[in-house]
Order: structure tokens, then C-alpha cells, then sequence
């Protein structure tokens, strides 16, 4: 995806979303996406062999043949978008419009490190307390405290200095 910052220089923001579950597994900012940080963004989501089977990309010229290799090494079939089919990455695409409309429009970028905090922080949002109802009624990433009794307090997390809120239940 591509933003702009204050002074209305290009940035552009990478991620790598599970399907199963809706995870963010990987986002990273550059102004500069070349093909060889493109690759090593593949290699930084995939530590010790911690590979899907599967990964859908579109058709840039930007994933190149260094892609190609460090999907293949660690055992990833590439599958690209059809051309015409704006549809057939859905998922990312859905993120991607969820990180602008509910994060990135209200905002005014300074520079690539603050879209990166800003961006980091939607993330960890998204994947920990969203407020959607996922797949099977599940986050992406559950918590793997007890909840708190029905009758305790309900407490509001500011998140993103404010512009989302979660809600939890807290112990008396």
C-alpha cells in the first residue's frame, strides 16, 4: 500500500496476513521497496523454517526472482493474482482498507518511523483485540488469561493515543 507524509512523500507499507486466522504476521514501511527488501521481508516472516504451504501475491515486478528463491527454500508455493481479479487477495486487500480508513485517514504521517509506530500499533489492535466478529467468533491472536467474573468493572484501553478504544473486563 502506498500513503504519504507530511510533505507528501511516497511511503509504502508491506504486510504478510495469515488466512487461517486474519494474523498480521509481518508489517514493515520503506520508501524505497526494492526487490531485495522485499525478499528479505519474506525471510524475516518465516524464521527457522516457520513456513505456510501457500502464499498469494499480486503480479508487482517488485517480488522478482529473489522472492521466488527465498519462498522456495523454505517450501512456499507461490501463487499470483490473475490479472483482472481484484478480488482474488481479498484478505489483504480488506486489511489494507481497514489500516487507512481506521488508522492512517486520521492521522497526518511525519516521517517513515511514525507511520511505522502508528502502523505497528493498528497491528497490535488488529490482532489482539478487534472490533469484529472474526472467524468461529475468534480474534487472531486469543489471550490466554482467565477472564475476570460477569460482575467485575469494564474498563476502556485507549488505543492509538485515543482514536480506538478497547474494553475489558477488570477485577474489583
Amino acid at each position: 500500500m502506498q500513503t504519504y507524509d507530511i510533505a507528501f512523500r511516497a511511503i509504502f507499507v508491506f504486510v504478510i496476513i495469515e488466512l487461517s486466522s486474519r494474523r498480521v504476521v509481518q508489517l514493515s514501511v520503506t520508501r524505497h521497496p526494492t526487490r531485495s527488501w522485499i525478499a528479505q521481508q519474506l525471510r524475516d516472516a518465516t524464521p527457522f523454517g516457520q513456513a505456510p504451504r501457500f502464499l498469494i501475491r499480486d503480479n508487482d515486478a517488485k517480488y522478482g526472482t529473489s522472492f521466488d528463491t527465498v519462498a522456495a527454500g523454505v517450501g512456499i508455493k507461490v501463487w499470483r493474482t490473475p490479472f483482472g481479479a481484484p478480488t482474488a487477495n481479498a484478505h489483504c486487500e480488506r486489511f489494507l482498507g481497514s489500516l487507512r480508513r481506521e488508522c492512517l485517514d486520521h492521522l497526518i504521517i511525519l516521517c517513515e518511523r511514525h507511520l511505522c509506530e502508528q502502523a505497528k500499533a493498528y497491528v497490535a489492535y488488529f490482532n489482539h483485540a478487534p472490533p469484529y466478529q472474526g472467524i468461529v467468533q475468534q480474534i487472531p491472536i486469543q489471550s490466554q488469561s482467565a477472564d475476570p467474573p460477569a460482575t467485575s468493572t469494564i474498563v476502556s484501553i485507549p488505543i492509538l493515543n485515543g482514536l480506538h478504544h478497547d474494553y475489558r473486563r477488570q477485577a474489583a
